[in-house]
């Protein structure tokens, strides 16, 4: 199996040479890179199973080489695509052959931070975990905390609406961006929201988050920081079951408890995390859940007891509060390497993203390990349990084709599961190549037409991103190869590796 992206432009690949010189000409000296060997870093995302040489890769480094380049691409009819660290898990910043690669890592600075108003404007390039760094000694931070934090840029966080370990209490990248500058496919520069809560007019600012690189390239964003919290304690739990664990996540929440994050794990997880970080988590239960409270102390130490009752009362085996921030914070960073602890374990792993109806996990966990015996496959499993993200974590080896292979069926299934039971096809990792062509299991051919418009209103030519989030025709089936008569493929493919 490969993936069917939009057919190459023999036009623009004839004049390749030419679109070269062109970028050099906005971009000089090392801005533009244009060998084989030089773009292989280039070739994909974090869904590594895809890979395609772009045409050209320009790295700008301000805002006015961003409107340059997009505005010749545009007039010349040259697709681009958007790429900031390249984290992403869906394929969103895979390349197309007869496009530019526009990589953002130049826009690397944190322009101002306003302590008084609680906002940073930082450029598209930092990553998520440097505003908090910037900010921390004077006892702020950011909340959204992907675990690929150390990495993953902000521009890259907007694309996909990252959320983190903290979204359940504090909200995705849509509830803490205020503003951002914008370049549209056609080089015209335009401003969003700003410094203050709220914007009047169509809430555009929340059409860009989340919108993978469809819409145009932010070049600059305004952040919201929050004061650290007075006091924050994790719980360490253990369960003989993951129903149970699931259980007793439904019954927090209905109590009226926001944890400041709550995460669960099953026993595999778990036991590769543990031998990795060593972060004393219990290896004799099916499940983990780290529930952590913060606030006021003395609320702090009275939710500690509360979920501390609703667990046993769920059959909890194992309970341990943190008794100060270093045990707090290694409780976490098990949580933080699980996707680094799982790769010691296996060749590969298919890491997957959907959202379920919280009192359908017990369900979901059930009908996955169905699932791991009919394809033959181990899976691990890693949750935003208090908002239903899941994460499965796909065991297989990618020099056996049919393994690759049955990896791809295996998560389809997980994500039809997701939609079947009341849930969405992605929770943060994003659409891209990877779900496009599930699409009409959750939405509508009208649907998807609307969503087409408003994508055409900001990309009249759609060259910006193409191939991505839409399936490539309006009768494209679930698995997404779209064959024309005599067998063959109304696109090229992009092989897998």
């Amino acid at each position: 199996m490969s993936v069917a992206m939009p057919p190459l432009d023999a036009g623009v690949l004839a004049r390749r040479d030419e679109i070269v010189a062109a970028l050099r000409a906005i971009v000089p000296g090392e801005g533009v890179i244009a060998t084989s060997r030089e773009m292989r870093p280039y070739e994909s995302d974090g869904l590594t199973a895809y890979r395609q040489l772009p045409l050209v890769v320009v790295l700008p480094s301000t805002t006015e080489q961003v409107s340059r380049v997009l505005r010749y691409c545009h007039q010349a009819g040259v697709k681009v695509v958007p790429r900031g660290a390249g984290t992403s898990l869906s394929g969103g910043a895979l390349p197309v052959g007869d496009g530019v690669l526009l990589g953002m890592g130049k826009f690397n600075r944190i322009r101002a931070i306003d302590y008084e108003n609680r906002l940073a404007v930082v450029e598209p390039g930092v990553t998520n975990l440097a505003i908090t760094r910037a900010v921390e000694k004077s006892g702020f931070y950011y909340a959204p905390d992907p675990s690929s934090q150390i990495a993953c840029t902000i521009g890259g966080n907007i694309a996909e609406n990252a959320g983190g370990v903290h979204c359940l209490k504090y909200g995705l990248t849509t509830n803490n961006v205020l503003g951002c500058e914008m370049v549209l496919p056609d080089g015209d520069v335009i401003r969003l929201g700003g410094g203050h809560l709220d914007a009047g007019g169509y809430d555009l600012l929340g059409v860009v988050t989340g919108s993978e690189g469809l819409l145009g390239v932010v070049t600059e964003v305004t952040v919201r920081i929050l004061p650290k919290p007075e006091t924050a304690r994790a719980l360490l739990i253990g369960f003989d079951t993951a129903e149970a664990a699931g259980d007793c996540v439904a019954k927090i929440i209905g109590a009226g408890i926001i944890p400041g994050g709550m995460e669960m794990m099953d026993r595999m997880t778990t036991a590769a995390v543990e031998d990795f970080v060593h972060a004393g988590y219990p290896l004799d239960v099916e499940a983990i859940l780290i529930v952590e409270l913060d606030g006021p102390s003395a609320e702090v130490d009275h939710l500690i007891e509360r979920v501390s009752e609703i667990a046993r009362g769920c059959g909890a085996r194992n309970l341990r509060a943190s008794t100060s921030e270093a045990e707090r914070l290694l409780f976490w960073a098990g949580r933080k390497a699980a996707f680094s602890a799982v790769g010691r374990i296996s060749p590969d792993y298919y890491c997957m993203d959907g959202t379920i109806p919280r009192a359908k996990l017990a369900t979901v966990l059930h009908r996955t390990r169905e699932l791991s015996e009919h394809y033959g496959l181990r899976c691990g499993n890693v949750f935003h349990a208090g908002d239903g993200n899941l994460h499965p974590l796909i065991l297989y080896d990618a020099n056996d084709p049919d393994q690759l292979a049955r990896a791809e069926a295996f998560g389809a299934d997980i994500l039809r599961l997701c939609v079947e039971v009341g849930g969405v096809l992605t929770g943060e990792h994003g659409v891209g190549v990877e779900k496009r062509d599930l699409m009409p299991s959750m939405f509508s051919e009208l649907d998807l037409e609307q969503q087409r418009r408003l994508k055409r209103a900001f990309d009249g030519k759609e060259l910006l991103n193409p191939g991505k989030v839409f399936p490539l025709l309006s009768s494209c089936a679930e698995q997404g190869r779209m064959h024309v008569s005599g067998g063959q493929t109304a696109f090229p493919d992009i092989p897998r590796f």
